[in-house]
């Protein structure tokens, strides 16, 4: 039977490598984007160009009416979601006391309140299989702390607290829930950051790679972790 996979904020970067390293015969990946839908329709050609079934799902994860109107049209449609990628967020860094309202507002309803807002309505259908794998993506900034990103690393620190929580309320009913915190990784995000910089403070002494972190999320999701639920793995490059 066909596994659904809805891996948020797929269309670029780790999200994009997650989505076509989750991909294989028995799975159907739904891709999330909110904007940039040309990103998203190369990243489902790719996975079609492999054999493998992909479509597109666009919301925005900020949007709660949103979310939930088009995710119970979804489950209505084809059943439960088997597999969750929480990857999607955003970021808008200040120093604290130049950060203005909206940046703190915009970074935790999208990264912490996005995380609840396409979660709930997936939950309880995953409870019915008894059956399921979430995976929230969060970050070494939550673990250690950011200059410059407080509500980045409250918010990312907020999804480790949901997942560590849901991990044991769903235990018993076959699902489930971690969380990877990645370090410095290779995309737009971290483009702006000086590689010395980097090297200096990465014991490897390199950024990482999106499809290293996205084969830590693959494992998450398979019957091999079948007994892991509720941890943090650190993807980083030794940073601890």
């Amino acid at each position: 039977m066909t596994k659904h996979v809805l891996v948020t904020g797929a269309s670029r970067g780790i999200g994009a490598a997650i989505a076509k390293e989750l991909a294989a015969e028995d799975r159907h990946i739904w891709i999330n984007y909110h904007r940039n839908h040309s990103a998203a329709q190369t990243i489902m050609a790719e996975i079609h160009q492999r054999g493998f079934q992909a479509s597109l799902i666009p919301f925005d994860i900020a949007n709660r009416a949103e979310c939930r109107d088009l995710l119970d049209k979804f489950i209505t449609e084809h059943g439960a979601f088997d597999i969750l990628v929480n990857n999607a967020g955003i970021t808008a860094d200040a120093s604290f006391p130049g950060m203005e309202d909206e940046q703190w507002d915009s970074v935790i309803q999208t990264n912490l309140g996005g995380l609840y807002n396409v979660t709930r309505p997936l939950v309880m259908p995953m409870v019915r299989k008894r059956w399921g794998r979430i995976v929230n993506m969060t970050s070494i900034a939550a673990l250690h702390g950011n200059r410059g990103q407080t509500n980045y690393a409250a918010a990312k620190a907020g999804i480790i607290g949901v997942t560590k929580s849901l991990a044991k309320e769903l235990a018993s009913r076959g699902i489930c829930v971690n969380a990877v915190a990645p370090g410095f990784i290779s995309t737009e995000m971290t483009s702006h950051i000086d590689k010395n910089q980097i090297r200096q403070i990465v014991p490897m002494a390199r950024a990482g790679d999106a499809k290293e972190v996205a084969a830590v999320v693959a494992f998450l999701c398979s019957s091999a972790a079948s007994y892991v639920t509720g941890e943090v793995i650190n993807v980083s490059g030794g940073i601890i």
